[in-house]
């Protein structure tokens, strides 16, 4: 959507006008290029707000409240002071989706008069509203609520998946009003407004020792309210404060949801002592934080159908990533039973490391979070440091953990744990059987994805469905789904072209691949895989994207652009895409394209091209097509 551009001193002069009073009942907030605004308001006692961009209603009137050891907050409210307003402008490196996020937003506070005092952070950016809450109760122990709520216009269609525990069931499209009641979504939930091309999404971020949230339908259908996974209990010092996560609306068009900086803002920067390259500014060095932090493809065999997770078969695999080019080579579970001739299961590892290494692939390995199958989890602080210790020691660079299924505070608090822990052993990780991430990746960059997606490994029907997640659940952050099969019985209804594409618009630093790698050797697609990098300076969402439809996406990694695309399993389509975002001079352009004949074959083309030209691809119903977009020498 296009967005006003206003200068910066009229600008600043509407919003004092537009404020509302310092110590009244109406305040508002606007975005520094004045499209997005915040009310904060209060009608019969109670604190509300709406947001509203360019006019068009995002959140019809909404409240905000939340509860201290019972006592309502939000409630018999008798003013709303104004805190201190200023505009902050601020860029930090992203290791994923593009190699630096820009933000650009107002940011107040109100102290909110009662029968108890407490705080509303705000934060109003170009793109979208954050706000927190935020009170000094004094020295104890307090349990915590939010029964914030967020009431959606009328006739808006939604998209959002109901599995609250390990977020793996489908976004399905709704129409606002036949919201099932009763019914808890995992946010993030995305939402499609009238004017041609508006959407927003909700969900949170800076989730730290915090149940996590979902989203209940109330009676009303339109308005969906907080619903924390379980109890959170925190302790308070006699000076401190106690405060929530941010609550988050993205707003603008697809590609601005898809670029967005609020999640990672509103989320703590890394600690330099653990991650000494985060001191860099953008375009200054590594994005990831610390040269041990190494992005890259892995293969994996659990979905490959070749041959079991043994030690043999381990090595066979790290062979076909050396072939490949592919960094690493994940061992998943059933490696802790190795053993054999006087050596336990670690020493195995330490022998797959040695003979991984000089194919330049290196090793990561699955570990279940609670007890499993005998063998002993990670639940405790003694566990965890004892498990990471030894994949130190033994050489492994990276570490699955799995079987979560929760989002509760104890959950949480264990991700942060087990991130700052496994950074001192300079230990990437993969969180699956997880919830939605919340941020917690730019804090700690050694978290390179983690699941909380329907993945590859459900079976499909899956070319709508993957239409929707570029747009859904890959807004929260990089999510593991493993993509890229050549299988008959995993295709479902996509094309080879379509798995394919999925390896560049859908985000994951750990590029984990589903597929069977003697079939990606043999198939006519292995060289443009062996080239789609595991992370991106640049996204663009292009014209013609369509949640559920088509997801059109290029993405740049140094000079070389990568144009993907994938279809819908209703109809075949037209792909049109301009290429006024490549730089000067000619390109070469290499294509795999859909055969029209077959779902499990493909069409290769090379051409040249510039900036001034185009492509036009035709796509089979669940299709898709990859171009490979590189720089001509003069």
């Amino acid at each position: 959507m296009k967005k006003r551009v206003m200068c910066y001193a009229l600008l600043w002069g509407v919003f004092l006008i537009s404020c509302g009073q310092p110590g009244g009942k109406d305040q508002r907030v606007v975005s520094p290029d004045g499209t997005v605004a915040m009310q904060v308001y209060v009608a019969d006692g109670h604190l509300g707000y709406t947001v509203a961009e360019e006019g068009t209603v995002v959140l019809d009137s909404s409240v905000l409240q939340w509860s201290v050891n019972s006592t309502l907050l939000g409630s018999a409210v008798s003013k709303i002071e104004r805190l201190a307003t200023r505009r902050v402008q601020d860029s930090f490196p992203v290791c994923g989706i593009h190699d630096c996020s820009r933000v650009d937003y107002t940011s107040t506070g109100f102290r909110i008069a009662g029968a108890r005092d407490f705080f509303v952070d705000v934060r109003v950016y170009n793109d979208g509203v954050a706000f927190r809450y935020r009170i000094a109760p004094g020295e104890g122990e307090y349990v915590l609520n939010d029964s914030t709520t967020f009431t959606l216009p009328q006739g808006v269609i939604t998209w959002g998946q109901d599995n609250v525990s390990y977020y793996e069931n489908e976004n399905v499209e709704r129409l606002v009003d036949t919201l099932p009641v009763g019914l808890t979504f995992g946010p993030p939930l995305t939402v499609k407004y009238q004017p041609q091309g508006l959407y927003a999404s909700i969900t949170e971020g800076g989730l730290t020792d915090f149940a996590g949230m979902g989203l209940e339908v109330t009676p009303n259908r339109r308005t969906l309210r907080a619903k924390l996974a379980g109890e959170t209990r925190l302790a308070c010092g006699a000076d401190g404060e106690l405060t929530t996560p941010w609550r988050i609306v993205l707003i603008g068009d697809l590609n601005t949801l898809v670029n967005s900086g609020i999640i990672g803002d509103v989320s703590a920067a890394p600690d330099p002592g653990l991650f000494p390259l985060s001191v860099r500014g953008c375009g200054e060095g590594n994005g990831c934080g610390a040269d041990w932090v190494r992005p890259g493809r892995a293969l994996w065999s659990w979905l490959a159908d070749n041959g079991p997770v043994s030690f043999d078969n381990m090595k066979r695999f790290s062979k076909w990533a050396g072939e490949l080019g592919f960094e690493y080579n994940l061992v998943d579970a059933g490696w802790s039973n190795w053993k054999g001739q006087g050596r336990d299961s670690w020493d195995m590892i330490r022998e797959l490391v040695d003979y991984s290494a000089p194919l330049g692939v290196k090793i990561w390995v699955w570990k279940a979070y609670p007890d499993d199958r005998g063998v002993d989890g990670i639940q405790t602080p003694e566990r965890l440091q004892a498990f990471l210790k030894k994949c130190r020691e033994t050489g492994v660079a990276g570490v699955k953990i799995d079987y979560f299924y929760d989002e509760s505070q104890q959950v949480v608090r264990f991700y942060e744990d087990a991130l700052k822990e496994a950074a001192k052993y300079q230990l990437m990780v993969d969180f699956h059987g997880a919830d939605k991430p919340t941020g917690l990746n730019r804090t700690f960059p050694n978290e390179l994805t983690r699941e909380g997606i329907r993945g590859l490994e459900i079976r499909g029907p899956w070319a709508t469905h993957n239409t929707i997640l570029p747009f859904t659940r890959y807004l929260a952050g990089p999510a593991d789904f493993t993509p890229v099969t050549f299988s008959p019985k995993r295709l479902s209804e996509t094309s080879w072209c379509h798995q394919v594409a999925t390896a560049v618009i859908f985000t994951s630093p750990f590029l984990c691949y589903g597929v069977d790698p003697e079939q990606l050797l043999a198939n006519p697609a292995c060289d443009m895989v062996k080239s789609i990098p595991a992370v991106w300076d640049e996204t663009i969402v292009l014209p013609g994207s369509e949640i559920g439809q088509m997801a059109l996406f290029a993405r740049r990694k140094g000079d070389v652009w990568f144009v993907a695309g994938i279809c819908n399993s209703a109809a075949g389509a037209q792909a049109a895409v301009d290429l006024t975002f490549l730089g000067d001079g000619g390109y070469r352009c290499d294509m795999l394209s859909d055969d029209p004949a077959s779902q499990q074959a493909l069409k290769q083309h090379a051409s040249e091209t510039t900036r001034a030209g185009g492509l036009s691809v035709g796509l089979n119903v669940g299709g898709g097509f990859v171009a490979r977009l590189t720089p001509v020498k003069s």
